[in-house]
C-alpha cells in the first residue's frame, strides 16, 4: 500500500519549520502550529499559523482535485 505525505515549510530567520504529515493527521497539524506559535521560545507568529493552516487545506483541495481557492490578496 502507498502512503503519500505532504510537506509544508517556512523559513522565518534562522529557524526553520519543516511539517511533514499524512492527510489523517492534517487536524493534528494544526494544533501543532497552534503550540509552537504559543511556544516563547520559537518566533512563529499567529499569522504564520493562519498562513500553514490555509497552504494545508489547498493542499487538501489539491489531493481531492478541487481548484485552489482565489486569493483575496
Amino acid at each position: 500500500m502507498r502512503r503519500d505525505f505532504n510537506v509544508l515549510a517556512m523559513l522565518k530567520g534562522t529557524e526553520r519549520y519543516v511539517y511533514v504529515y499524512d492527510d489523517d493527521s492534517r487536524d493534528h497539524l494544526v494544533n501543532v502550529f497552534r503550540d509552537h506559535a504559543a511556544d516563547p521560545h520559537l518566533s512563529l507568529s499567529w499569522l504564520d499559523v493562519r498562513i500553514l493552516s490555509r497552504k494545508a487545506r489547498e493542499q487538501a483541495k489539491a489531493a481531492a482535485g478541487e481548484p485552489p481557492a482565489e486569493s483575496r490578496i
